[in-house]
């Protein structure tokens, strides 16, 4: 897999060139047309993770590879993508449109924290098929945000704030959208959301060197301050899933994505999981996916990054 991209790398790599104060006091955005965008810059986008936000309108088969899936676009859809999973598209027929904007969290800076949003979250499916009719919408926000980005409104900032919030709630409001987020308001919901992030902060893991520390519900519930009995019933009350199971999930989803995206050896995935023997890990990974890893890699061998 390839090394996280910057924001500075994108736009050496696409335009030869790195705009003026790109990580000034404001924070970064900017807005392209799809088709002019690829028209003039055809390298291939490699699977990698960006340390930027950046939301897609696509219009046009395409195929993205998130995480450790593979989700098919037939028609149009709305995609969110964040610097923690890494990703890539490949269109799958001659006809490429749409648009897609890209910003920092400091853009966001005061206004809110984009890693609240489900969209944003590790686990959720970031892609929303989009019927013409919401298609024809959604076009209208990029518009209004190419036309404040080259005008000379004092707020113009504002103005593409609230434009991005206008697709985040949009998504949030669509039947095929997950389910937005309930306002944290009891300790249950507390103790599981700072679960969730001291599991994710861990995540991802881009170094062979790099080995997580916590994997079981009682490191967790001392990392917490909590008794891990505490935990585990505030974990079930609100994702009505276990502790073990969540953090087993998220090992397999790093799993797949080392065996299908690095050259590392199955120990070597295995350490970098906090497994004390490959065996077990091996066990873990027949359990969860009824294949040894080797297989799951000999499977899955074209999405090896050379």
């Amino acid at each position: 897999m390839e090394k996280m991209q910057s924001l500075e790398g994108f736009y050496q790599s696409k335009f030869d060139r790195v705009p003026e104060n790109i990580r000034n006091g404001v924070g970064h955005f900017n807005v392209f047309k799809i088709d002019e965008y690829i028209g003039k810059h055809t390298k291939p986008v490699v699977y990698s993770r960006k340390d930027y936000f950046k939301i897609t309108l696509i219009i046009g088969k395409n195929r993205i590879h998130y995480a450790d899936k593979v989700i098919e676009i037939k028609k149009q859809a709305l995609f969110f993508t964040n610097p923690q999973i890494p990703y890539k598209f490949e269109w799958i027929d001659d006809y490429k449109a749409g648009f897609f904007c890209v910003f920092t969290a400091s853009f966001f800076h005061h206004f809110g924290n984009l890693n609240d949003y489900e969209v944003f979250k590790p686990n959720a499916i970031p892609v929303f098929e989009l019927t013409d009719k919401q298609l024809e919408e959604i076009e209208q926000v990029y518009l209004k945000m190419q036309d404040g980005l080259d005008s000379d409104y004092e707020h113009k900032y504002d103005l593409l704030r609230n434009l991005v919030f206008d697709l985040l709630h949009y998504t949030h409001r669509m039947k095929t959208a997950s389910k937005v987020e309930k306002q944290q308001t009891n300790a249950a919901q507390r103790i599981t959301h700072m679960f969730l992030e001291l599991l994710e902060r861990q995540f991802p893991i881009e170094d062979v060197r790099q080995r997580i520390s916590f994997r079981s519900p009682c490191e967790f519930a001392d990392q917490l301050s909590v008794h891990v009995n505490h935990l585990n019933r505030a974990v079930k009350v609100t994702t009505e899933k276990t502790t073990s199971m969540i953090i087993a999930e998220r090992l397999l989803q790093e799993a797949k994505i080392l065996l299908r995206h690095t050259e590392w050896n199955v120990s070597e995935i295995a350490y970098s999981l906090g497994f004390k023997e490959t065996t077990h890990f091996n066990n873990f990974f027949k359990k969860m996916m009824q294949m040894a890893p080797i297989r799951f890699r000999e499977v899955n061998e074209g999405g090896i990054s050379r």
